[in-house]
């Protein structure tokens, strides 16, 4: 069963840092570019960062970029995303997907809250 469990959500700080992370099974993983995004409240879902599956190429969305880094293990099938200097404007449902053109997979989501 292809599956993908996010995880490392929770309520943090303006300003603080997270590290979520996005356990896959049921498939190759080292053989897909995996991708993060995110979906605040009432906005449409957008790409927070990709990696290929070597983890040589990253790309990341203009609103994160600097701030967040992303990364994967192929020994452990996990993605992941460390998330510094925190905005308010960062809370929202974080999802890890499986890129592929004709099989994508996504994860359940994981929330974030950024806030005093």
């Amino acid at each position: 069963q292809v599956q993908l469990v996010e995880s490392g959500g929770g309520l943090v700080q303006p300003g603080g840092s997270l590290r979520l992370s996005c356990a896959a099974s049921g498939f190759t993983f080292s053989t897909y570019t995996m991708s993060w995004h995110r979906q605040a409240p009432g906005k449409e879902r957008e790409l927070v960062a990709s990696i290929s599956y070597t983890g040589r190429l990253t790309n990341y969305g203009d609103s994160v970029r600097g701030r967040f880094t992303i990364s994967r293990d192929n020994d452990k099938n996990t993605v992941y995303l460390q998330m510094n200097s925190l905005k308010p404007e960062d809370t929202a449902v974080y999802y890890c997907k499986r890129v592929s053109p004709n099989a994508e997979v996504w994860g359940q989501g994981t929330l974030v809250t950024v806030s005093s």
